[in-house]
């Protein structure tokens, strides 16, 4: 299988059999919207078709549960930043859970790894890779000679072209901050240097180093976070363990942007709550619509982009629903399926020769020809990239239920609702017959 580097801007063969990944978390201070959905989503699929092909995967994926915005956050809610960030893991959980994500192997948590942080720090310091100024803690970035390698950002330009006003605590405008000096009213830690909090980018570089060691082979995120977190991560790290790589391949989603070409996120306040679009579509369908589009492109949201994919997932699923016997050819599907995801992971070809497959499942049976080999491949494929298509079956109470509420819907004239009822009776092998002499249904 080959990935590409963001590092080397190339593609690579990974070789080794064993794989340490680490995937930069979200910082829990409000419940997740679909772009984290899209980067959460991306490397639970990297993580199951690796398994798939059998390497050994090991992958942590952080939570940074100290910051600004949590504390920001606690005031508004009047209670403790712990509290904010235990309510929003546990809405992170909720919400992935219902998208059909496996958990990572490790989910660390900044607060819980204090102790590597400030023993991080120290290093750091002791290396005059970083300097204490003022109660607060700096990374010297003139320490690196290659500061910059990952974004190919120059670092002369980065200390000399800087918009921001210099703070007379740095000893220039682009070291960045390992340990932030705070109120005694605030969330803080007692340190060699004063109390304090720690900055973004050293969590990361520690918790790597604590759950998977000094080299990974996988670093992952989103690509936003290029510059400046996963480029101070490397300096950090690297500074530490004297030049022993940090990570061996760099892989980067795009990022979620709404219609009008704008970066989806909380600041700028037109982001969509994962929750929001689970009240609306299904976990499936919000899967399918992220893999649709490579991991590396940008993805687009609008009003459409939601409701086709979960029309399009209803297709796949009243295939599930057919009855079937041995004899259907599955020809070349799954090499076409397994080259398209081993060739960086090209979940749009892959979803592609899905649609085929699902289109000569239906042609097979519509002339009455076997379509089991068809359906067990099919249902193969939608586990590797983790749908799930769990039967769930429904009782005459709530089949008539949901008959009852059709034609409520549709004595209103709400046709599309009550379309919509019966598309998910179809989905579970249920047909609404509609007659004069009212509605009944049959299993199909």
């Amino acid at each position: 299988m080959i990935l590409y580097n963001t590092l080397t801007r190339n593609k690579e063969e990974l070789k080794q059999k064993k794989i340490n990944m680490y995937v930069c978390g979200v910082t829990v201070y409000d419940r997740p919207h679909l772009g984290h959905a899209l980067s959460t989503v991306t490397f639970d699929v990297l993580h199951r078709y690796l398994e798939y092909k059998g390497f050994k995967v090991k992958r942590v994926q952080n939570f940074t549960d100290v910051d600004d915005k949590i504390i920001n956050k606690s005031k508004e809610l009047k209670i403790s930043a712990e509290e904010v960030a235990e309510k929003y893991i546990k809405s992170f959980f909720e919400d992935m859970d219902a998208l059909g994500v496996r958990r990572a192997d490790v989910h660390p948590r900044a607060t819980e790894d204090m102790k590597e942080i400030i023993e991080f720090i120290g290093n750091l310091i002791q290396k005059k890779a970083a300097y204490v100024s003022n109660g607060s803690v700096y990374f010297d970035v003139s320490y690196s000679s290659d500061y910059g390698k990952l974004s190919r950002r120059n670092l002369e330009d980065e200390i000399g072209g800087t918009r921001i006003e210099k703070d007379m605590d740095k000893h220039n405008s682009a070291d960045f901050a390992l340990w932030k000096k705070a109120p005694e009213n605030e969330t803080h830690w007692d340190s060699p240097w004063g109390i304090g909090r720690p900055g973004w980018h050293i969590e990361c570089s520690a918790m790597v180093r604590k759950h998977l060691g000094e080299t990974i082979d996988i670093h992952g995120g989103g690509l936003d976070l290029i510059f400046p977190h996963h480029e101070n991560e490397i300096v950090q790290s690297e500074s530490v363990t004297e030049e022993k790589p940090f990570a061996k391949l760099w892989v980067h989603n795009g990022l979620l942007k709404r219609s009008g070409d704008e970066k989806m996120s909380k600041s700028l306040g037109n982001s969509f709550d994962v929750r929001d679009a689970l009240s609306l579509y299904s976990g499936n369908s919000i899967r399918l619509w992220i893999l649709q589009s490579h991991y590396r492109q940008p993805s687009t949201l609008d009003d459409d982009s939601l409701k086709i994919a979960q029309k399009s997932f209803q297709r796949i699923e009243r295939v599930l629903s057919l009855d079937s016997e041995k004899g259907f050819n599955t020809s070349n599907f799954l090499d076409r399926f397994e080259n398209a995801m081993n060739d960086d992971l090209g979940t749009p070809s892959a979803i592609a020769t899905i649609f085929d497959l699902v289109h000569e499942i239906n042609k097979s049976n519509s002339e009455n020809n076997r379509v089991f080999e068809g359906i067990m491949l099919l249902k193969k494929m939608l586990l590797i990239l983790g749908f799930n298509i769990t039967e769930k079956n429904l009782d005459d109470n709530e089949i008539m239920s949901l008959i009852n509420k059709r034609n409520m819907l549709r004595s209103e004239k709400n046709y599309n609702e009550a379309d919509n009822i019966r598309e998910e009776l179809l989905l579970k092998g249920i047909e609404i017959l509609d007659s004069k002499d009212g509605t009944s249904y049959r299993n199909i």
